[in-house]
C-alpha cells in the first residue's frame, strides 16, 4: 500500500534549507531508494515516491515557516538538475499507474503557481545542470526560470522523439501557454533530444535569464531576495507545526478523525463520510494559532486530501465515490464565519488554500461522486462544497415540518473562497451562463434547506421520499458501477468544468487525455515501442497509421 505521509527526517531524495525569507530545495536522488523494486533512479530522475516527499516540504514550508517568501529549486548533483521522470520506472508501470503518477505530478506542479498566485509564495527554478523532460517541467511551474551557461547545460523535453510519449505534467502547455513561447520554436524544441542551452533558451524564451558558473550563485541570490522581498507572506510570522496524521487502515477502509472512507467492493464503491467540528470552535486569531493543526478546517483539509490520495493510488477498481456528512451544520458555518473573517490572516489563507487544492483535487478525480443528503446530514458551507463538487446529488425528502428532515445551507464560502480549477466556483459552474440565479442564491445564505426548497432553486439532482428512499439509493449505485470506467471519467472530465479553459484545466483535460490515449498506443508502450526499448540499443517499431 502507498501512503502520503512523509517527515523531512526520513527524507531519501530532498534537502530544505531555510536562510530568512528564502528555502532551497535541494534535489538529490538516492538512485537505490525508489519507491517500488525494479530500477535505479539515475541522473536525478524521480519516481512517485520523490514527487511525494516534494509534496510534503512544500506544505511544511506552506504552515511551518510562514516568513518564506520564495523557494529556490535546485539540485545536489553535478552538472545534473533533473532528467526527469525515470524512464525505467514508466516503462515497467502499469498504465493505471502512469496516470494516477503523472495526476499527482501535475497537482504538484499547479500547486506552485497556486500558491504564487493567492498566498504569495514564489517559485524560482535554478537550474544549475542538464534539466530534461519532468526536470524542465518542474522550472516551467516556477514563476522564473535561471539557468547555468557552462557550454554543456541544456533545456529539453525530449518525450516526443525518445519515448513517443509526451511530456506528462503541463510542459507543452506552459511552453505555449505560460511562457509564451511562438509555436514554431516551440515545434523545434519538443521534437529535439538535444536539448537548447543557455543563449538560446532565454531568446527563446524558454529561461529567463542565465550566467556563468561563477555568477549563477549570485543571480539565485538576487532573483530570490527581490521575489522574497515583494511576497506578501508575513515576515514576523510563526509557523504552525504539521503533526503526523492520526489514520487506521484495516479491511474496512481508512478512518481519521473527521473523514471516514468504507469500502464496498462487491460494489465497487467507496463511501467517503466527513464530519462535522464535534468541540467547540476557536473564535479570533489567537485562539485559532492556538488550536494549531487541530483547527477544524485545517485538520479537515488534511484528511480529506490524503484520504483521496490513498483511495486514488490503492483502490483503483473503485469507480464510485458516495459523498455523505455527519453532524451539526451550526458548528460548520461557525467555522466558515472564521474562514471568511480572517481570510487574510496568513494560517487562515493557507488553510483556504489547502481546501481550495484538496477540493480541486476531487474534481479532477477519475471516480464517479454521488452525494447522499439524508438524516444527520450536514451539508452546509463549506461541506455543501462535495455535494455541489458531486455529479449527482440526492436528498432525503420528509414531510413538511418533519424535525428529521435533512436540510442544506449556503454561505458566503460557496460563493468565491474555494475556486475550480476553471476559475470559476462550484455555484457559477453548475449555473454557468446564468447570473440571475446566483444572484437569487446570494439572497438564500444561512437559511436551511429542505428538499423541496433545495430541488427548487437546482441545487440538488433527485429528492426521492422515505418510501423509496432506500430503493433509488440501491439502483442508482448499481447502475452506476456497472458502465464502463473509460467512459465514465471521460464523460465526467467533459461535463464537470464548463465555462473557460485555464491552464489547468488544459493540463488535465487535453493533456491528460492525450496522455493516456499515447500511453496504450503500442508506438510507445508496445513490446516494441519506444518506452519499452529506450537504453536497450533497438529502434522502435511504429505503426505509421495516423489515427
Amino acid at each position: 500500500m502507498i501512503t502520503f505521509d512523509r517527515t523531512p527526517e526520513a527524507y531519501k531524495h530532498w534537502r530544505v534549507a531555510v536562510d530568512g525569507r528564502v528555502a532551497t530545495l535541494t534535489l538529490d536522488v538516492n538512485e537505490d531508494a525508489g519507491l517500488v523494486p525494479g530500477y535505479k533512479l539515475k541522473l536525478n530522475s524521480y519516481d512517485l515516491g520523490v514527487d511525494i516527499e516534494l509534496y510534503d516540504a512544500l506544505q511544511r514550508i506552506r504552515f511551518e515557516t510562514p516568513h518564506v517568501g520564495v523557494v529556490v529549486l535546485t539540485s545536489g548533483k553535478d552538472r545534473m538538475f533533473c532528467a526527469g521522470a525515470n524512464i525505467y520506472m514508466l516503462g515497467s508501470s502499469s498504465h493505471a499507474w502512469k496516470v494516477n503518477f503523472c495526476k499527482f505530478t501535475n497537482e504538484t506542479r499547479n500547486g506552485f503557481e497556486d500558491s504564487s498566485r493567492h498566498d504569495g509564495l514564489k517559485f524560482i527554478a535554478a537550474l544549475n545542470g542538464t534539466t530534461a523532460g519532468g526536470g524542465y517541467e518542474v522550472a516551467l511551474a516556477c514563476d522564473e526560470i535561471l539557468m547555468v551557461d557552462d557550454r554543456s547545460t541544456v533545456v529539453s523535453l525530449p518525450e516526443v522523439p525518445l519515448l513517443g510519449v509526451l511530456p506528462g505534467t503541463g510542459g507543452l502547455t506552459r511552453v505555449v501557454d505560460k511562457r509564451k513561447v511562438r509555436r514554431d520554436l516551440a515545434d523545434m524544441f519538443c521534437t529535439s533530444a538535444d536539448g537548447v542551452r543557455a543563449e538560446r533558451a532565454k531568446q527563446w524564451g524558454l529561461v529567463d535569464d542565465y550566467a556563468s558558473p561563477n555568477s549563477f550563485p549570485s543571480l539565485v541570490k538576487d532573483r530570490a531576495d527581490a521575489l522574497a522581498g515583494a511576497s506578501s507572506r508575513p515576515a514576523e510570522a510563526k509557523g504552525v507545526k504539521l503533526n503526523p496524521l492520526a489514520r487506521t487502515i484495516d479491511e474496512a477502509g481508512l478512518h481519521y478523525r473527521y473523514v471516514d472512507i468504507a469500502y464496498d467492493r462487491p460494489g465497487r464503491s467507496a463511501t467517503l463520510t466527513v464530519r462535522a467540528p464535534d468541540a467547540a470552535q476557536p473564535e479570533g486569531i489567537e485562539a485559532i494559532v492556538a488550536a494549531g493543526d487541530s483547527w477544524w478546517p485545517l485538520a479537515l483539509a488534511r484528511e480529506l486530501d490524503d484520504a483521496i490520495l490513498m483511495l486514488r493510488t490503492n483502490d483503483t477498481d473503485l469507480g464510485l465515490l458516495i459523498l455523505k456528512t455527519q453532524g451539526d451544520a451550526a458548528a460548520v458555518l461557525a467555522a466558515d464565519r472564521m474562514l471568511v473573517e480572517h481570510k487574510d490572516y496568513w494560517l487562515v489563507r493557507e488553510t483556504i488554500g489547502y481546501l481550495r487544492r484538496t477540493f480541486a483535487r476531487i474534481d479532477v478525480s477519475s471516480r464517479s461522486l454521488y452525494a447522499v443528503i439524508d438524516q444527520g446530514s450536514c451539508f452546509a458551507g463549506i461541506l455543501l462544497e462535495l455535494a455541489l463538487a458531486a455529479d449527482r446529488s440526492y436528498m432525503l425528502a420528509l414531510l413538511d415540518g418533519d424535525d428529521n428532515a435533512p436540510t442544506i445551507a449556503l454561505d458566503e464560502v460557496n460563493f468565491g473562497l474555494l475556486p475550480m480549477v476553471n476559475g470559476l466556483t462550484r455555484l457559477q459552474t453548475r449555473f454557468y451562463g446564468n447570473e440571475d440565479v446566483l444572484d437569487g442564491l446570494q439572497k438564500l445564505k444561512g437559511e436551511p434547506l429542505a428538499a423541496e426548497a433545495a430541488t427548487e432553486h437546482g441545487l440538488i439532482t433527485v429528492a426521492p421520499d422515505d418510501l423509496d428512499w432506500a430503493d433509488e439509493m440501491r439502483l442508482a449505485f448499481e447502475e452506476r458501477a456497472n458502465l464502463s470506467p473509460d467512459a465514465l471519467t471521460a464523460m465526467e472530465a467533459n461535463l464537470r468544468f464548463p465555462g473557460p479553459e485555464t491552464l489547468d484545466t488544459k493540463v488535465f483535460a487535453r493533456l491528460s487525455a492525450w496522455q493516456n490515449w499515447v500511453f496504450y498506443r503500442p508506438n510507445s508502450t508496445g513490446p516494441n515501442g519506444a518506452l519499452k526499448l529506450f537504453g536497450s540499443g533497438s529502434k522502435p517499431q511504429f505503426d505509421w497509421e495516423r489515427v
